[in-house]
């Protein structure tokens, strides 16, 4: 039997690439994966296919920059006590297009620390976030939310088996870049080709050239699909070829990936959130850095990130460590805050216009 936990050394090599390093569209991920990881591709298709079985692995999948392709935002929402577990069970469960659903708590009573559950939303392109919201609320029992979209992402990228051995402080030579969030549009033929691609790999699909199956499925001849799923790549839709760990919940065996999820905040002068952010997200501790606008519930927090681990103080000097860097940087930061992760799901958030409007009509009913 193969060794299915991800701090097994062969596992842990082919995972340091297969998490986040296969950027845009590859014909051949799984040699690719083998060539940059140094494990021969029998074996990295062999102990992939493990991982995901033993739910190691919880999906293995092209991502989607779907910012692109969908109107986004992280939604805080106040419920009240006796229904926050039903209503995180509620957009698990019942809303395709909350992808993250997570319980967020602070240390100390802060601002917005009554705002408990925190969800990803994607509602496609024409249709309204606001009044995805306004049903969802209806739906939970919710008080209040807040709409925060993404103006710009600084740093998206799992990656959690390489950043276990990253010290406080570490980081990129540059500042991290801003990637604009700006809605394209697709032709029927693409979203076909796309929605095709998305799908997560069943373990019989880990395999060579796993492409075919899914043109022959989309109904397009090789060459083809290849040339769009190509061309959407450059036109940056498409986000990396990733197998995902599961870093939430324990492995059959018992061994974590992950025990913290911390939610930085920090409220920096309007006017520097693009340098806030470019400072904030070349640290290599943090999975996600983005622009949002939190508003007052939140003291108008503004740069946002994300950062992993088993231990919860070496989150706090990491988050330490960019505090430091951001007054090195002579960016004032008027307020900071952490909120940390408790029970969580997480799902891809659909984006296709038509399973919204088939949703739409069925939650109308109800």
């Amino acid at each position: 039997m193969l060794p299915v936990e991800h701090n097994d050394s062969i596992n842990a090599k082919i995972l340091a690439i297969s998490e986040d390093k296969i950027e845009g569209f590859v014909r051949e991920p799984f040699a690719e994966i083998a060539r940059r990881s140094g494990v021969g591709v029998d074996v990295v298709m062999a102990r992939i296919g493990a991982m995901l079985r033993a739910g190691t692995i919880r999906r293995v999948r092209q991502t989607l920059l779907a910012t692109n392709l969908a109107e986004g935002a992280l939604v805080a929402w106040k419920v009240p006590e006796d229904k926050i577990d039903t209503a995180f069970d509620w957009m698990f469960q019942r809303d395709p297009f909350s992808g993250h659903v997570v319980l967020r708590s602070t240390d100390t009573v802060s601002a917005g620390s009554d705002y408990k559950l925190w969800t990803t939303l994607k509602v496609p392109h024409g249709f309204s976030l606001q009044e995805h919201c306004e049903l969802l609320a209806k739906k939970v029992g919710a008080e209040r939310f807040r709409l925060m979209p993404a103006k710009g992402i600084f740093t998206l990228g799992v990656g959690h088996v390489r950043r276990k051995t990253v010290e406080p402080g570490s980081k990129a030579e540059e500042p991290a870049k801003m990637i604009p969030v700006q809605i394209v549009d697709l032709t029927d033929e693409e979203w076909n080709v796309l929605l095709t691609l998305k799908r997560e790999f069943a373990p019989e699909e880990i395999k060579p050239s796993p492409w075919l199956g899914r043109a022959n499925e989309a109904g397009v001849p090789p060459e083809k699909f290849f040339r769009v799923a190509e061309e959407l790549s450059v036109r940056k839709i498409i986000g990396r070829f990733s197998t995902f760990l599961e870093h939430v919940k324990p492995s059959a065996g018992g061994v974590r990936v992950t025990r913290f999820n911390a939610l930085f905040h920090w409220a920096v002068p309007a006017g520097r959130e693009i340098e806030a952010g470019g400072e904030v997200g070349r640290h290599h501790i943090l999975t996600h850095c983005y622009w949002r606008e939190a508003g007052p519930e939140f003291k108008n927090v503004n740069v946002m990130a994300v950062a992993h681990g088993t231990d919860k103080q070496l989150l706090l000097n990491h988050k330490a460590a960019i505090d430091r860097h951001l007054r090195a940087s002579s960016i004032p930061v008027s307020y900071t805050n952490v909120f940390w992760g408790g029970r969580s799901e997480i799902k891809p958030s659909e984006i296709s216009p038509q399973v919204y409007r088939q949703w739409l009509a069925e939650e109308s009913k109800s």
